[in-house]
């Protein structure tokens, strides 16, 4: 038997937060909401870069809602908010298929399948992660990917709940505010994806961190192991 799984776990469940901590997608995004307001000025499209930045996790229906009451002062319906979504989603979508990955993040998930229940917890909606998953060779090794239009603290309850986990053995992987607050909110271990877009929003974090796969390992092995 492999020497690593003499150790004693404390995990035995992993939420994965999707863009910036599986793939190198989070700048894609910014690029594309970027690209949506350009038409209204640069004035406009930084504001909505440095929104999305310091939100990152927030679903694209929350952000096109705050961006066209702020800028335009319109509550704007359900439907117009779609329209905008599906104009995002055409922009994105396979930039997000075709992003890097973060370094070791798909041999971290296949060498780890089987030793760890695994889930994406995401503010891409479920219908679109679902495909995003699929096209980079990733269902098979999750036992669910779940999205917008529910928030992560949504998501962390229901999936405790439902597959009857247990939080101290239940750890979500982040790079957003949204997802220390939902592994805060669901009293879960939470380690830190950092990256360059993080990086200020982050300054005061004194929790784990990790900016690679190697560096989780020794965290999941070592810091968060049963000694």
């Amino acid at each position: 038997m492999p020497e690593i799984y003499k150790i004693r776990m404390k995990i035995k469940n992993i939420f994965f937060d999707f863009d910036g901590v599986i793939a190198e997608s989070v700048n894609a995004k910014t690029e594309a909401f970027k690209e949506m307001y350009l038409p209204y000025g640069h004035e406009i499209a930084e504001q909505v870069v440095s929104y999305h930045i310091h939100h990152g996790g927030v679903s694209r229906f929350e952000k096109f809602k705050y961006w066209e009451k702020e800028f335009f002062g319109k509550d704007i319906s359900e439907e117009r908010v779609q329209e905008l979504a599906n104009d995002f989603s055409k922009l994105v979508l396979q930039k997000v298929i075709d992003s890097d990955e973060v370094k070791g993040a798909h041999d971290f998930i296949k060498k780890y399948s089987d030793r760890f229940n695994f889930w994406i917890i995401t503010g891409t909606p479920t219908s679109e992660i679902e495909i995003i998953a699929k096209e980079k060779g990733l269902t098979e090794f999750f036992m669910g990917v779940h999205g917008s239009p529910e928030n992560k603290r949504y998501w962390t309850e229901y999936l405790l709940k439902s597959h009857k986990l247990k939080r101290d053995e239940t750890l979500f992987l982040g790079d957003a505010t949204t997802d220390m607050d939902a592994a805060t909110f669901s009293k879960l271990h939470f380690v830190l994806r950092e990256n360059e877009e993080n990086k200020d929003i982050f300054k005061d974090y004194t929790g784990l961190r990790f900016k690679d796969y190697v560096e989780l390992e020794e965290i999941i092995f070592n810091k968060l192991a049963i000694k």
